[in-house]
């Protein structure tokens, strides 16, 4: 069966009534392709003096993919990077050996009522670009190439699928795809990488006769088509690419394939030597219970 896991994920609260649906990690399953982290925020609707910002916080050894759905985000970071994140667009910080950045709410739009909803992923670096410059690309929406496929629509974010090529850049083969099913459809997967999953943003669907329901993260066999049809139009995220090589250790917001740079990096934030958001004093300190080597 194409099916191999399902994977429901759990609620997480980010602080200020901010909460998540986090599938990745998870307790049966570490990554799909080179994605280690998956939550999906939202929709939550955001009204003036609410605070669900993200202060200054350090990355090191992955790539932050950011995609939203509805509403907006301003990120900026250590490089000097400000960029207005808003639907469609896809948004790859590459952390590398070391990085900072924010995630606020435009100022623009402090005073006003609107809605945020997206997922926010997370790539680990293959271990020979661990180390690497940290940079910040954006890709807009425009830039995204998207075909239909009877009577699916298929936006190709990251990587290649169905005759298109993303202009992302990644470090290893790597798929992301974001699509929009019509009521009674059926979309045929193929294995587009030898890592591949779905997941249900807003509604059920049907996998190779086999329900799943919204909300639901499923990782396919190897190499198998997998066939997918809905009662009602619902929207999919396809996330994978090559398997990780070899396991990474993750702790609060560092992720490396070796314990000993994540005590570095620990102690290099502790002595605030990784680098500030420029006109950003805040920051988020490390956890109380600290990572430890044994």
């Amino acid at each position: 069966m194409p099916v191999d896991l399902t994977l429901t994920g759990h609620d997480k609260d980010l602080g200020g009534g901010f909460r998540v649906r986090r599938l990745l990690p998870a307790g049966q399953r570490q990554a799909v392709g080179p994605f280690l982290f998956f939550d999906h925020f939202g929709p939550v609707t955001v009204a003036p003096g609410d605070s669900h910002d993200v202060r200054p916080h350090p990355h090191i050894g992955l790539a932050t993919v950011t995609y939203l759905f509805d509403g907006a985000i301003m990120h900026r970071d250590s490089l000097g990077s400000s960029q207005r994140i808003e639907p469609g667009a896809i948004n790859w910080m590459t952390a590398g050996r070391g990085i900072v950045h924010s995630e606020r709410a435009p100022q623009e739009l402090k005073a006003s009522t609107y809605v945020n909803h997206g997922i926010q992923l997370w790539a680990a670096l293959p271990r020979e670009f661990e180390e690497v410059a940290p940079d910040f690309e954006h890709t807009p929406a425009k830039a995204i190439p998207s075909l239909m496929l009877g009577g699916t629509e298929v936006r190709v974010l990251i990587g290649e699928a169905f005759g298109q090529r993303s202009p992302v850049r990644t470090f290893s083969t790597t798929v992301y795809l974001d699509v929009q099913l019509a009521a009674g459809a059926v979309f045929e997967l193929p294995p587009l990488a030898e890592e591949l999953a779905l997941y249900t943003v807003d509604g059920p669907v049907v996998v190779d006769r086999e329900p799943v329901a919204a909300h639901t993260l499923v990782v396919l066999a190897p190499g198998m088509v997998a066939s997918i049809t809905a009662g009602a139009a619902v929207r999919l995220m396809v996330i994978g690419g090559d398997a990780l090589d070899g396991h990474r250790f993750m702790w609060w917001n560092f992720v490396s394939s070796r314990k000993e740079r994540i005590l570095q990096a620990s102690r290099d934030w502790e002595a605030q030597t990784m680098g500030q958001v420029p006109g950003d004093a805040e920051l988020i300190a490390l956890p109380e219970r600290r990572f430890t080597a044994t």
